[in-house]
């Protein structure tokens, strides 16, 4: 009986080391889903300055380190992965849903 076919090195399967996407894939996917984004920064950018840049990079970066370590943290507790691996793809755009409701009725779009 013969078993797995051999990899060379450097070789990968098709989802990356750890049987996840590989971070080529995430980046591509990350691309095409923020150019809606452009038509907000732009604006934001154009007339911040020097000064409103920093903040905005800087709370970006901190932000971002906050999620990456919430993400770990939630990932690494079994009880909370299995939840997620299992109701993740219903959860998420529920959430999602529910976020952009919310920004639309703060900011009175139902008010026409």
């Amino acid at each position: 009986m013969e078993g797995p076919p051999r990899r060379g090195r450097g070789e990968e399967d098709e989802q990356g080391e750890g049987g996840g996407p590989r971070p080529l894939e995430v980046a591509a996917v990350t691309f095409a889903n923020g150019g809606d984004n452009i038509g907000v920064y732009v604006p934001v950018f154009a007339t911040a300055g020097v000064g409103g840049m920093g903040v905005y990079a800087a709370v970006f970066l901190i932000l971002v380190a906050v999620w990456c370590c919430a993400g770990r943290f939630f990932a690494t507790r079994p009880v909370i992965a299995k939840a997620l691996a299992r109701w993740g793809h219903i959860l998420l755009p529920l959430v999602l849903i529910a976020i952009g409701l919310l920004i639309l009725i703060e900011g009175g779009a139902f008010g026409l």
